[in-house]
């Protein structure tokens, strides 16, 4: 008999905080993932936007001040006990120096670095998107296809 369960979804925003070619990742520690790494951010409270979500979030756990920029993608992925619903956005420091309060360990990773971590599943599928921004041409310099 295939019965069917309606999974809680869990609403969250993640910042892809950018340095130039190197991206910012922070290692759990706590819960059943712990030791895995992530994009930090966190849950929605209500009547949030995922922007004003992370500016508290990278608040709260990192005391540090971001500017939330363009939307990466929104990734929707099923844990085995939720689905959940990660609004990714670039994001910039803008004030604060990153200081750990919530997590094990942190560091700034150039693209080549990316798949040497064991990443959050979620978060894992990000990889490749972000691997294709930072090598991208500037914006302004449109590139013909060959």
């Amino acid at each position: 008999m295939n019965e069917e369960r309606e999974m809680k979804t869990i609403k969250v925003a993640a910042a892809v905080i950018r340095d130039g070619e190197r991206v910012f990742a922070t290692q759990r520690g706590y819960g059943d993932w712990k030791d895995f790494w992530e994009f930090p951010g966190g849950k929605l409270e209500p009547g949030e936007t995922p922007a004003q979500a992370l500016v508290r979030e990278i608040r709260e756990e990192l005391d540090a001040e971001i500017e939330v920029e363009d939307r990466l993608t929104t990734v929707e992925y099923d844990y085995p006990t939720f689905h959940l619903s990660m609004d990714c956005f670039w994001a910039k420091l803008v004030g604060g120096e990153l200081k750990l309060r919530e997590h094990e360990a942190a560091r700034w990773l150039s693209p080549a670095e990316l798949d040497g971590l064991p990443w959050l599943p979620a978060d894992r599928s990000l990889l490749e998107a972000i691997r294709r921004e930072l090598r991208a041409p500037s914006r302004e310099a449109p590139q013909g296809r060959s």
